[in-house]
């Protein structure tokens, strides 16, 4: 049995109606004595009716519910009403959830016989990534004439985590493909930076004499050279920006919704290619990091642990970051931030610290662009879309600025829109795998 917070009484519409049935009786009788004796009748039938009905501090309320589901899905539950009382309970129950749960009904009306137990079905459709809670279930009890209910506010609590959607999954299959291709059927013939040795095969014209391995030709009595593929077990660290800039809207998301979507789709892309990954989300603090996970977990984990990240209203502090990822790494790591790329970014400094990490790491730096910025720079109707127009396209040309001084700094830039973002951050990891660079 749960424990009770609180117990009222209250009216039902009923009762209104019930008092409006002294009305003939005031008319015909119009003295002050009637109306007190109607009155005190009145209340009283109310009193009877209300303590009638079964205590709804002894109802027993249990929840069933999954503790996770992905956003835009469905996801149902149940709550069991037991009746431990000798008579019959007419229930109203009220299950107080937020608004973004997504739960169907919220108000329950049922009968539990005597010594018997009642299931009532819920079905919650989230619209918003992160945690959700019943704040307080009410239960009400309803006397046997309907006119008054006695009701307690049990502590059952509930919990749902909304996960994130990862729209972008569709795209892996075909990253993977790619993936393959490069460590398979397109093995590079030149060793360098981030690559381990494959096999031996017979040499064939415009191969490079430098990948000759003479013992073998020794041996088989024919030239043999030496092919090279991406080294396996790296790692890659990604970075989140979860600062103010995260909260802008682009479309129906926002743009931290599109980076975590970026980052699930890198992550189990690199799980493929057997490296490993870890996470760190970053503002003022490194509030939350997934770290250690191994290959066939870290998606799990990660999709479950930034399901109830949100951006906060601060700035990035880039030199904190850069502490963080320099503990977290080793030389030669791949390091992806995922952060607008945008004018701010000079003044919260993240150049300088790009341009440190560059030395040491393979350096990406993935940008969520506004797809709203091309839509408004295209705009010619009238004077205020062209002012509007040339707003925009100084807006777009201004983070192409801040792109090239990345570029010069050594990281790699990737700036999309959320359409495009994931899939653009996945194929700059594939060209690094098959340039040797990691």
């Amino acid at each position: 049995m749960r424990t009770p917070i609180s117990l009222r009484v209250s009216l039902t519409p009923r009762a209104a109606l019930a008092g409006l049935l002294a009305l003939p009786v005031v008319v015909l009788w119009p003295r002050w004595w009637v109306v007190l004796l109607l009155a005190a009748l009145w209340a009283l039938v109310l009193l009877a009716d209300a303590f009638a009905a079964p205590e709804p501090r002894r109802i027993q309320v249990q929840r069933r519910l999954p503790a996770q589901v992905r956003l835009g899905g469905t996801v149902t539950g149940r709550l069991l009403v037991t009746n431990p009382t000798a008579r019959a309970a007419r229930l109203e129950i009220r299950d107080a959830w937020n608004p973004t749960a997504g739960l169907a009904e919220q108000r329950s009306t049922l009968t539990v016989p005597s010594r018997e137990r009642r299931a009532i079905e819920q079905a919650f459709t989230p619209t918003r990534r992160g945690e959700h809670s019943s704040r307080t279930l009410l239960v009400a009890s309803v006397g046997p004439l309907g006119l008054a209910r006695r009701t307690a506010a049990v502590d059952t609590p509930g919990r749902l985590l909304a996960l994130h959607p990862f729209g972008a999954r569709r795209h892996l299959p075909s990253r993977v493909q790619r993936l393959r291709e490069i460590e398979g059927l397109s093995a590079i013939h030149q060793r360098g930076q981030g690559t381990e040795f494959d096999s031996l095969r017979d040499f064939v014209d415009g191969d490079d004499v430098r990948s000759i391995d003479w013992r073998a030709t020794a041996r088989r009595r024919s030239v043999v050279v030496r092919t090279w593929r991406p080294e396996r077990d790296r790692h890659v660290l990604i970075v989140v920006d979860t600062s103010r800039t995260a909260a802008g809207r682009l479309g129906d998301s926002t743009r931290l919704d599109a980076a975590f979507d970026a980052a699930l789709l890198l992550t189990a892309l690199a799980g493929q290619a057997g490296d490993r990954v870890d996470l760190v989300c970053v503002d003022r603090i490194p509030h939350l990091s997934v770290v250690g996970s191994s290959r066939t977990t870290v998606l799990h984990d990660m999709v479950s642990a930034t399901a109830g990240v949100h951006p906060a209203l601060v700035e990035t502090d880039w030199e904190r970051a850069a502490s963080t990822i320099t503990d977290r790494t080793r030389r030669g790591s791949l390091v992806v931030l995922i952060t607008p790329v945008d004018p701010a970014v000079v003044h919260t400094g993240l150049l300088p610290v790009a341009a440190r990490l560059a030395k040491d790491h393979p350096l990406v730096v993935a940008s969520v662009s506004d797809p709203a910025l091309g839509e408004l720079a295209a705009g010619r109707e009238d004077v205020e879309a062209l002012y509007i127009a040339a707003a925009a396209e100084q807006a777009r040309q201004e983070s192409a600025g801040v792109a090239a001084a990345l570029e010069r700094a050594g990281a790699h830039v990737v700036d999309a829109p959320p359409e495009r973002a994931p899939q653009a951050l996945a194929d700059a990891y594939l060209a690094l795998k098959a340039a040797g660079r990691l």
